[in-house]
Formats: structure tokens, sequence, C-alpha cells
């Protein structure tokens, strides 16, 4: 995979302040390069104008490349039901508002789907990951990840952050916040995303010492 050949590991400043997904990032890449979060380099979150996953993962990845002059890994993420039109999808992180923390995105999303029955309820996470040479990367590696599932009455789980507590996994019937972290990593629509990168990443040349 990506970056194993060199004797030094490429170094990527990771295009996000969520930790949740910086933790979930490093589980499954850090072996092979070194992830740098972005505020311990300085770089403050752009604001996410864009109309889709894949504008904001690039619109933040290019930001973070231009503010550290190094290559950039950006994640778009969120949820898309099916009942609500693919709502939350781009604002997955702010449905509540501004400044919204995870339970008052779920407490909405619940409300959202009070009347809507469990056969409808019909869901799917969706990641991008984006990653940049250089703010002005002509070329930017793109993919994309696709989790899909069902929305549950109610939360259930501890682990994960985000809408995890009522994203019902398709294949297990648990909730992504009570699957085991290296079982949600390997379901996951992140998961998906990250080894494909790894993949495309595996050919070799496209970032420096790779």
């Amino acid at each position: 995979m990506a970056c194993r050949r060199a004797s030094v590991k490429p170094r990527l400043v990771v295009a996000s302040g969520n930790r949740g997904k910086l933790a979930e990032l490093r589980a499954l890449l850090s072996e092979h390069c070194v992830l740098l979060p972005q505020d311990e380099l300085g770089v403050q979150s752009v604001e996410e104008t864009g109309a889709t996953f894949t504008e904001n993962a690039l619109l933040k990845a290019r930001h973070a490349a231009a503010v550290t002059g190094l290559p950039a890994l950006a994640d778009d993420s969120g949820l898309e039901v099916e009942a609500l039109g693919g709502a939350p999808g781009v604002i997955s992180a702010r449905f509540a508002g501004p400044g919204a923390d995870d339970a008052a995105n779920n407490d909405r999303l619940l409300a959202e789907l009070a009347s809507c029955p469990p056969g409808r309820r019909h869901a799917v996470f969706r990641c991008v990951l984006a990653l940049v040479r250089s703010a002005s990367d002509p070329e930017p590696l793109l993919v994309e990840g696709i989790w899909r599932g069902r929305i549950a009455g109610a939360p259930r789980g501890t682990g994960g952050f985000g809408y995890d507590p009522l994203f019902i996994d398709t294949r297990s019937g648990l909730t992504a916040a009570e699957l085991a972290p290296e079982e949600k990593n390997r379901r996951s629509h992140r998961g998906q995303a990250v080894r494909l990168l790894a993949v495309r990443l595996s050919y070799g040349g496209f970032l420096p010492g790779a």
C-alpha cells in the first residue's frame, strides 16, 4: 500500500478538526503515512460552501495545502436519508443549525422521521476523500465510499460519533455506535474510501517519496 517503500513516510496534513474522523483515518493509514491534524499546523477550518461532498473535500484539501505547503487529505462525508430526499447530506454536521453538536443533530433527525415507519428509513453514509499534492494540483485523487443502512427509532451504542448511534448497518443489524472500531472500519463509508485511496496510491509516484 501507499508509502511503505519509502524510508521516510510522506507527511500529509489532514484537513479536518473532527477528532473522530482523524482517529479513523489514522487507524487506517498511519502505518503508511504520517498524518498531521491541521490545527497543529495553524490551519483554520475553511467554510464549506460546496454543493457536493466532492466540492467540499477539494475546498478543504486545497486550503490546507495552501497554508502548510504540504500535501493535504480532506474528507467530506455525511448521511443521506431517502425519506428526507437525501437530507441532511452536505449539511450533516450542522443539520440542527450552525454550531450544532451530535446530540442536537440526532434529535432533529429523529424528529424529522417521527412519522416515518421502519421500512422507509433507508439511508446511506457517503464519504469522499480528496488528496492534493499542492493547493493548485490539477489532478487530485478522489475516491468515494458508501455504507448502506437504515435509521433506528432511538440511539443505540456508545461508540463512534455523529449519527453513528442512529445508523443501523444492514448486514449486522447493529448501529455504527455498537460496532467495534475495527469492524466499523471494515464496513464504513470512510473505511471503503480509504482502502480505495490506498489502492490508487499503491501504484506509486503520486506523493513525494512514495
